[in-house]
């Protein structure tokens, strides 16, 4: 994680979840993680209204030029991402497993902003109460940002965070060999 609010906020979640894959929502307490709210933002994880924003913080508005509490999280992105996205939704409901990725985005006149994203499950008794906690925050903070929106994100290299990813075996053929030979040999 390259940003100083995912870090931060990982640490937090990791920390409130124990041994579980992921902590209850009612565990997360915003006055904990005061320095990341603005980059913060939590979604329902509800495939059938697109996951819409619950709560988001001002810097993220911000980027958007616009609230965003209730508009539809997969709306943000471009045609390409927004499938990706939607499945990386699916896997972290199903899996409880999170996803920090790069993500690029252009500005009015074409400029490109490099941002993070972080997407971590939250628990919750009854699938429709279902949650995740993330962060959306540009790398670099160029001069412009914040006077005119941003247009569609486009998702870019990713990785997959979280309890069952540090416990997960390695694959077969990734496991270490043993009783290696060293055959003398090559071209005569």
């Amino acid at each position: 994680m390259k940003h100083a609010a995912s870090r931060q906020l990982y640490a937090y979640w990791d920390e409130r979840r124990g041994r579980r894959p992921a902590p209850e929502r009612a565990e997360i307490e915003p006055g904990a993680i005061r320095q990341v709210l603005g980059d913060a933002f939590i979604l329902a994880v509800d495939r059938s209204t697109d996951h819409p924003f619950r709560l988001a913080g001002t810097q993220v508005c911000a980027l958007f030029g616009r609230e965003l509490k209730g508009e539809p999280f997969l709306g943000l992105w471009d045609n390409a991402s927004r499938p990706i996205v939607a499945d990386l939704l699916t896997i972290l409901d199903r899996e409880r497993v999170g996803t920090v990725a790069g993500v690029t985005a252009q500005g009015r006149i074409g400029e490109l902003i490099e941002l993070e994203l972080l997407l971590l499950p939250l628990s919750a008794a009854r699938p429709s109460l279902a949650r995740a906690i993330g962060i959306l925050a540009p790398l670099k903070s160029p001069l412009w940002l914040g006077s005119s929106p941003i247009g569609a994100l486009t998702l870019g290299g990713r990785r997959h965070v979280g309890a069952s990813v540090e416990t997960r075996i390695l694959p077969r053929f990734m496991a270490p060999r043993r009783h290696l030979v060293v055959h003398q040999g090559g071209r005569s």
